[in-house]
């Protein structure tokens, strides 16, 4: 008999029933915070066109995209992948749909997407992405950018973590600080330099900036700018030292970061900060964008992130749906709180109550306890295999916090006591 690889393919998520049932209770965690927030509910196909997928990906997205070959047999290019984020998606979804659609459209999308990436300790290909979006048509205030990053940090205070720092940029700043600096030609490989810094030391960044053909003086404004963080005066101060007479060029995308955090301060989510290190890497984002970290495991990185989009539509239609959003990437998120030790994995068995009927004279009378548990609300499995009781035992005490032993003085007396498997404890019902 031929023997098969029975292990899931690298980068791939699989859990054991109690660890499922855990990562099940968050992900319906930060959906009910979602749909408390007003957002409603879709779902995208997992299969998408090339073409739409490629529109707005760039960098290194593209090289990651799954192909989906239509024939086993095929070795042409394929025309089809899998997604590899919500938003793109979302892109088309909402130009598909705008006329059925009311706006501003406020969108959760919590589902798998796929990258190919290289697996390694917590990366994974296989992931789930928990989305707020919200999309306007023509315009979208800045203000719905407050709005999507309170509710992501609503949803992460239900996983009951360490503290949240909401580490919050925006990219207009960026564009008038080079600008400013006649560097905006370089955008994109000192953005790329930006984005690594903190996990390269100083003198790396200013090597590679020097290696761009910047001036020692650029080098040395660029570093200045990119550790630059605090509240909005600091920022405004710092920027101002830096720039002198010059800044002007980045007087727009500071006063969008002046209203987001005013109306965060409004709405009581304080614990952020203004920081320039934060740029994030996909191409759509124009605006407003922001990482949140636990302050004590910085070595974990972005636990949620998101962003502003204003141009996401514009390859699909001349109607302008401008955009901000953020995820929570559950299935990384998920295995780090373990690895740490941040989230209780024994809160609760999958099963409340097991019913181990004796011998099958006792079935129907289980099977209408465990109908009248259920319309409780309670989950309930019935135990119909032939074992003996102590095996039956065992096998409740994997998947249920209690069982139910029900045999003809049950059935006679219509009373029932259930054994908490955790503690002996015996419990009338």
């Amino acid at each position: 008999m031929k023997k098969y690889n029975t292990s899931p393919l690298s980068g791939m998520q699989e859990l054991l029933p109690t660890e499922q049932a855990v990562f099940d209770q968050l992900k319906n965690n930060i959906s009910d915070v979602y749909h408390h927030y007003g957002f409603l509910s879709i779902e995208t196909p997992i299969i998408e066109r090339t073409d739409i997928l490629l529109a707005k990906a760039g960098g290194d997205t593209e090289k990651q995209i799954y192909m989906v070959s239509k024939t086993a047999e095929s070795s042409d290019s394929a025309d089809q992948a899998l997604r590899f984020d919500h938003t793109v998606p979302l892109a088309r979804y909402v130009v598909e749909h705008n006329n059925d659609l009311a706006f501003p459209f406020q969108v959760t999308q919590i589902n798998r997407n796929f990258r190919g990436e290289r697996a390694q300790r917590g990366r994974f290909r296989e992931f789930y992405q928990c989305d707020a979006d919200i999309i306007g048509r023509e315009k979208l205030p800045i203000s719905y950018d407050a709005k999507v990053i309170a509710c992501i940090h609503d949803a992460l205070k239900t996983f009951n973590l360490p503290k949240m720092i909401i580490r919050i940029s925006n990219r207009k700043v960026l564009a008038g600080f080079l600008e400013a600096l006649g560097l905006s030609a370089k955008t994109a490989e000192i953005s790329n330099i930006i984005d690594h810094a903190e996990k390269v030391p100083v003198e790396q960044s200013a090597t590679d900036l020097l290696e761009l053909g910047l001036t020692q003086e650029q080098v040395d404004q660029i570093t200045s700018f990119m550790f630059t963080s605090g509240n909005y005066a600091e920022v405004e101060s710092a920027l101002k030292r830096i720039l002198g007479d010059k800044f002007d060029a980045v007087a727009e995308g500071l006063a969008e970061l002046k209203e987001v955090t005013h109306i965060l301060e409004i709405k009581g989510t304080r614990n952020y900060t203004i920081d320039f290190m934060i740029i994030r890497g996909l191409d759509y984002y124009t605006g407003t964008v922001f990482e949140t970290m636990l302050e004590d495991y910085r070595e974990i990185g972005s636990i949620a992130s998101g962003g502003r989009y204003e141009n996401l539509a514009s390859n699909f239609t001349d109607m302008k749906f401008p955009g901000v959003g953020g995820s929570i990437g559950l299935t990384r998120l998920f295995f780090v709180l373990r690895e740490y030790n941040l989230v209780n994995m024994t809160t609760s068995n999958p099963v409340d109550y097991v019913i181990l009927p004796i011998t099958a004279e006792e079935h129907e009378a289980s099977f209408q306890l465990a109908d009248k548990l259920r319309q409780e609300g309670k989950t309930v499995d019935v135990d119909l295999s032939e074992r003996k009781l102590s095996d039956k035992f065992n096998r409740a005490g994997k998947i249920a916090d209690y069982a139910i032993v029900i045999g003809n003085d049950e059935v006679i007396s219509q009373k029932f006591t259930a054994k908490n498997l955790q503690t002996g404890e015996i419990v009338e019902l």
